[in-house]
């Protein structure tokens, strides 16, 4: 077998042009083994013309292949692709026989024993080109088809799908069940998929569908106990989807499978969306970790009209699948559940990560250039801030600039021209210019084509009093960028009762840019914030004496989303050497124990603990960092000791251990059981304890051998993992590394849980000399291994504490490399800029 191919854009639209694609009949069989499983599969087709083309599998054993009934030689395939030579033009049909191989690395068929009961399940995760792991396929977006499923499985377990399944029958040799799915709607490839174990399942029904929610039997209570609240979110953003959408839902059924060792947050398959089961939560968490949990489900939700009705034709147009999902699912969560406030979590986080990606070398247009995106390799690049974050706030943007009456008939005219079907960006905005005035295609051109963040600087000049009238002042933005902005302005007093609070005292509205000098009598506010509502997507720049109302009485601003603005403004300064890290962490320290929003609290300690203290200021004042930190989180857990906000207390607790450069207080937490004052430890709390008295080499082996065995589940297995690797041993230190690049057994969670444990900054000296070595090994690893684990070296397996030029040229250097895989290229990149990044603030600190 030669070596895999990706499939390039012009071989697609050649194959479109050719094939029609009708049927797919996939028969699996999950009894053979632990290894394997035998894949059978009729694929029903179309030759518009006589010709050539070819189909995709990556079988472990290819047993058999019949063209209208006629062998074909196995030994034909090349890589990944079987030829199919001297068509006809007409109908035909092609049958495949084959034995796959299970994945550990949460690509095609993934199979995972529990072990905390020894129960196995096994998912799919089709997207890109897995599909070829689990069955033969045309495999491209726009060669959409009916899919039908028939799987043997053991006889204890259940089996879901795309569509709704039924268990036909019982094999007689030895008890399987013979499972049958009812046949989709024309889906595309990478859009079809099954899940098969002893689930433990909550169902109910809802619009005349049958509503699914389901997960391993070790996590069954945890599900149990959070199932109305799922259901209950599932059921309003369907019912609001429902009203926004002119199309009814296009499938037969709604399972949500929560599935384990799941790579992405979640995936749109129709009908049966599948989750990382970490969604399932085990111990407690905050209410801002339940909104993301509503806000996946909300956007996976979207995706069946946009992404699965309507499909991208090719990859380059992944941004109308996840920018759409994103946005809406944020939208949708604020108007149909008791999540009101989301906006500011996405400030927090998500707009965040847009503006670190569109930043670095590798960024692109929401929107890339088709012939930028070649095949599916370098398509696979393009999952990342700019295509969810940024494109989410683009769409929000040109909300607020259409008006969301038109936005919304745009995207129903989008649904009906479309519908199971595919589209490109000019469709979706040929759609949208159907219902407005507005110059829509110029609007993409300016935000969808390109690339970078425009900044936003008020120019605020004073007029003193000179008898002849009341002194004033006058307000311009400068922009530095090249896009429209439609934003309003929050103009900001002290309030006269209260010197310690800022009162909002006019909203201004701005289109930037503008000739448009806008002027006022009266003192200068103290405050004025750009972009106050957070509708556009740029950078925005505090005039000086904001700067210093900020740095004085942030907390007094009256509006979470406003306070996000102002707190992205700062790290943005941060990073971009204009403000030092200790004012930071000064205004931090001011300030968050006064601050009421709970994401606006966990991203601001997040961003000081994981960039400020361990990349942004010099070594030797790391500890003197940490300290700052752990002052915050003591004021917060003295401000939540009488029960008020168990979310925001248990944020300072995971604080205080993350930043403890001495064992005593967490140890004494995991002696006693409890925090005083609460919260009582629950497994999460434990192995973050344990996870950190192993870097400060308070525990050993033995300690982290007695938790797992308290612990036997598969979370515990990765705490272990993580804590072991932590180890300030170099013994611990060998075995972890020979674990990370040798042993290629260890499943994609493994391997992380593995990588996090191992680079810690107190452990310098220690793994000084696995600093060189990361960058060829992991190259031959992504090799060996594929894209999952090549990605997970290159984000959790970089050695991105390490802040100097040694680091920095070791992996340019690695670069230079012409075998390196597309996907850890990109992300080592992405970590080498964030590398320069952090040694530029620390020299200007």
């Amino acid at each position: 077998m030669g070596p895999m191919s990706a499939l390039t854009r012009n071989e697609a639209q050649l194959r479109a042009q050719l094939l029609d694609v009708h049927h797919y009949v996939v028969g699996l069989d999950l009894t053979a083994g632990d290894d394997t499983f035998e894949s059978a599969t009729v694929i029903r087709f179309t030759a518009n013309t006589a010709g050539d083309t070819f189909l995709e599998l990556k079988p472990d054993l290819l047993h058999s292949v019949a063209l209208d009934g006629n062998p074909l030689d196995p030994a034909a395939l090349d890589g990944n692709r079987l030829p199919l030579t001297g068509l006809t033009e007409g109908p035909h049909e092609l049958r495949v026989d084959a034995r796959m191989r299970y994945s550990r690395t949460g690509e095609g068929l993934h199979r995972f024993t529990d072990p905390a009961d020894g129960e196995t399940y096994v998912y799919s995760q089709m997207f890109m080109d897995d599909v070829q792991r689990v069955f033969p396929a045309f495999d491209q977006p726009d060669l959409k088809a009916v899919f039908e499923f028939t799987v043997a499985a053991p006889a204890h377990w259940t089996v879901l799908a795309n569509g709704v399944t039924t268990r036909l029958a019982d094999r007689v040799t030895d008890g399987a069940g013979i499972w049958q799915s009812a046949a989709t709607p024309v889906i595309s490839t990478y859009l079809a998929a099954v899940a098969a174990g002893p689930w433990h399942s909550v169902t109910t029904e809802h619009a005349g569908l049958p509503f699914g929610i389901h997960c391993r039997q070790s996590l069954a209570p945890h599900l149990d106990a959070d199932a109305d609240e799922i259901l209950s979110l599932t059921k309003d953003c369907f019912d609001r989807y429902q009203e926004k959408f002119t199309e009814p839902y296009p499938f037969d059924s709604y399972d949500q499978a929560f599935v384990p060792e799941f790579n992405a947050g979640a995936m749109e398959n129709p009908g049966l969306v599948t989750f990382r089961d970490e969604f399932i939560y085990r111990s407690a968490v905050t209410d801002t970790e339940r909104q993301t949990r509503a806000m996946v489900i909300a956007h996976e939700m979207a995706h069946m009209w946009f992404g699965d009705l309507v499909t991208l034709a090719w990859f380059d147009d992944i941004w109308l699948n996840e920018s759409f999902a994103e946005y809406m699912g944020y939208q949708t969560l604020t108007e149909a559940t008791r999540f009101t406030d989301t906006w500011t979590e996405f400030g927090v986080t998500r707009k965040a990560w847009g503006y670190d990606a569109d930043q670095r070398p590798s960024t692109h247009p929401v929107a890339p250039d088709p012939d930028d995106v070649p095949d599916t390799a370098s398509a696979l690049l393009n999952f990342d801030g700019i295509s969810y974050a940024k494109g989410a706030s683009a769409l929000r943007q040109l909300v607020t600039w259409l008006g969301e009456k038109d936005f919304l008939a745009g995207i129903n005219t989008h649904f009906a021209r479309h519908k199971f079907a595919n589209a490109s960006l000019a469709d979706f905005v040929d759609s949208l210019a159907a219902h407005t005035e507005r110059d829509v295609h110029a609007w993409a051109r300016i935000w969808l084509r390109t690339t970078g963040i425009d900044t936003l600087t008020p120019q605020i000049e004073e007029s003193t009093d000179d008898g002849d009238g009341p002194g004033g002042w006058t307000l311009t933005v400068d922009r530095k960028g090249s896009r429209p902005h439609r934003i309003t302005a929050g103009v900001y007093h002290h309030d006269p009762a209260d010197a310690r609070t800022l009162e909002r005292t006019e909203l201004l509205h701005l289109d930037v840019p503008s000739d448009e000098v806008l002027s006022a009598t009266g003192p200068r506010p103290a405050l004025l914030v750009l972009n106050d509502g957070d509708l556009t997507y740029a950078k925005v720049r505090l005039d000086e004496t904001s700067v210093e109302t900020v740095l004085r009485g942030l907390s007094g601003i009256p509006d979470a989303l406003t306070r996000t603005v102002v707190w992205n403004s700062l790290r943005d300064m941060v990073r971009d050497g204009e403000l030092a890290p200790g004012d930071y962490l000064a205004t931090a320290e001011a300030h968050l124990p006064e601050e009421h929003d709970l994401a606006l609290v966990q991203g601001v300690l997040t961003f000081a603990r994981t960039q400020i203290a361990t990349r942004y200021v010099a070594p030797e004042q790391r500890t003197e960092a940490l300290a700052t930190i752990t002052s915050i989180a003591r004021d917060l857990l003295r401000r939540t000791e009488d029960g008020s906000d168990p979310g925001l207390r248990l944020t300072a607790v995971r604080t205080l251990i993350d930043s403890a450069t001495q064992p005593d207080t967490p140890a004494a937490w995991l002696a006693d059981d409890a925090v005083p004052g609460g919260p009582a430890l629950d497994p999460e709390l434990r192995w973050r304890i344990l996870a950190r008295l192993a870097v400060l080499g308070a525990i050993g082996e033995h300690d982290i051998d007695a938790a797992v065995a308290d612990d036997p589940s598969a979370t515990g297995q990765e705490g272990a993992a993580r804590c072991r690797a932590a180890l300030p041993t170099a013994q611990a230190k060998a075995a972890a590394w020979d674990r990370l690049f040798h042993d290629d057994t260890l499943s994609n969670y493994l391997f992380t849980a593995t990588a996090q444990g191992f680079w810690q900054p107190e452990q310098t000296d220690l793994v000084r000399e696995y600093v060189p070595r990361f960058y060829p090994e992991a190259v031959a690893l992504a090799a060996r291994r594929g894209p999952a684990i090549g990605e997970a070296a290159g984000r959790w397996a970089f050695p991105a504490y390490a802040v100097d030029e040694a680091n920095l040229q070791a992996g340019h250097a690695c670069l230079t490399d012409p075998d390196i895989l597309p996907l850890l290229r990109r992300k080592l990149v992405d970590q080498l800029d964030d590398l320069a990044r952090a040694l530029r603030v620390v020299r200007t600190a």
